[in-house]
């Protein structure tokens, strides 16, 4: 029995000790004694002098920079097609031929036409000098008083009429001749010639196919021209970013068949009006179709052929590339960096250690007749002091994909707070204690800048 109550004095006594233990140890965890209390931890980058240039990043596609569609100007059947999509062409080769009958038919039509006119206008000129001498002799005798006035005036009509018969035989004299050369016109455009020397790109009939011409309407569109020693990549800027772009600009463009390849493009067209797709939605998107002519070698084994000596159709197939440059073809997805601006030896930062601020809302800074809904909304940087940091209110410029312009507000050398984003975005306060978990990181120290300019 008397076991009994030493046995709970000591289940007591361990429990108490237990709880000390447990309170010592989480109040020591909580910095509440034992230890000194640590600052928010973050990461520090040295303000630094560099040149930053401003890239403009879209997307689109390789076409040729010219490229000329062919659709008939007459309709029928295709009756011969000597080409095949990738042939060469020269200037004036022939590319298509429309079956002719129809219109030759209509030329011959024309010619009768024009036979039946010319032999009217010759009557009509025989009834004309008839009538001119029958009002001569009419005169004559009305002047000697041998005949009635009423004589005279009906051979002077008489003549009249002879006359406008003559001047009508005369104009449809010339509207045969003018709708036998249309009927010739036609039956010249059954022959398609090339309108420049290039390349088939496309080819999208084959011989037999009843064809529309463009007379009529839209018409069939039978084929495409293109010069591939030339290609553009066509890429749509979104409204934000085109008015930073302008004529001229360089730009670096990846094309997704050679990911390998890095081809240099220079801005040479920048459209005026825009093309907007979901319009009217919460889609709606509205892009600047931007063309970039390529300026890396390309395309060799397609040469500029509007000097070469002799015509005549030849296909590349077989032929080995002059060199090993990238062969474009139309159609090709890219993707385009544009080179829009670039400022030297600026004071730039990490982008993520640029923030905003709500002055009204700070404390000690907010004004008392303040309204409450007014926002002040600034840029603003943390900068390192020893074991805290200062606010410092900067103005921007220019970024390109990792830095960002300072125009004004800090110096090179400042010790800039660049992480995490959620302490730069909103737990950093003016005074706030931090601890700095890279400072032996490379431009983290307070000499990094100058280390940098050396």
């Amino acid at each position: 029995m008397s076991s009994s109550p030493t046995r709970r004095i000591l289940y007591i006594a361990g429990g108490a000790l237990l709880f000390l233990l447990l309170v010592g140890g989480l109040g020591r965890w909580l910095g509440w004694w034992g230890v000194a209390p640590e600052g928010l931890a973050v990461e520090v980058e040295a303000a630094e002098r560099r040149t930053v240039t401003q890239v403009v990043t879209a997307f689109g596609r390789t076409q040729p920079e010219v490229e000329v569609t062919i659709s008939p100007d007459v309709s029928g059947e295709i009756i011969a097609l000597p080409v095949q999509e990738g042939d060469r062409v020269q200037q004036g080769d022939l590319l298509a031929r429309i079956n002719p009958d129809a219109y030759q038919a209509q030329v011959e039509q024309m010619r009768a036409s024009l036979s039946g006119a010319r032999a009217r206008l010759e009557q009509r000129r025989a009834d004309m000098l008839q009538a001119e001498r029958i009002y001569e002799r009419q005169k004559e005798l009305y002047a000697r008083e041998v005949i009635s006035e009423a004589d005279y005036l009906d051979a002077q009509t008489a003549y009249k009429v002879a006359q406008s018969n003559l001047k009508a035989a005369r104009f449809e004299v010339q509207n045969a001749e003018a709708r036998l050369e249309e009927a010739q016109k036609q039956l010249g455009k059954t022959s398609i010639q090339a309108p420049m020397s290039g390349t088939i790109s496309r080819l999208n009939v084959e011989a037999g196919e009843r064809v529309v011409g463009t007379s009529q309407m839209a018409g069939t569109e039978m084929m495409r021209i293109a010069r591939l020693s030339q290609m553009e990549v066509v890429v749509d800027v979104n409204e934000n970013d085109v008015v930073n772009v302008a004529l001229r600009d360089t730009a670096s463009i990846s094309v997704d068949a050679y990911p390998e390849e890095s081809l240099e493009g220079v801005v040479m067209e920048i459209a005026n009006s825009a093309r907007v797709s979901g319009e009217g939605t919460q889609e709606q998107v509205t892009n600047f179709p931007v063309k970039i002519r390529v300026t890396s070698p390309h395309n060799l084994q397609f040469p500029a052929m509007d000097a070469r000596p002799t015509a005549g159709l030849q296909s590349p197939e077989g032929a080995p590339p002059a060199t090993d440059a990238p062969t474009l073809r139309p159609g090709m997805s890219s993707t385009v960096d544009i080179f829009t601006q670039t400022v030297k030896d600026a004071v730039a930062v990490p982008i993520q250690a640029v923030t905003v601020r709500d002055f009204n809302k700070l404390e000690g800074r907010k004004d008392a007749a303040a309204d409450d809904a007014t926002e002040d909304l600034r840029k603003v940087v943390f900068v390192a002091q020893a074991d805290t940091v200062e606010m410092v209110e900067v103005e921007t410029g220019i970024a390109d994909d990792t830095h960002i312009v300072i125009a004004s507000g800090l110096e090179p050398g400042a010790r800039v707070v660049t992480g995490p984003y959620s302490a730069i975005s909103r737990e950093l306060s003016p005074g706030a204690a931090i601890t700095v978990t890279n400072e032996g990181a490379p431009g983290a120290g307070p000499d990094a800048a100058l280390a940098s300019n050396e």
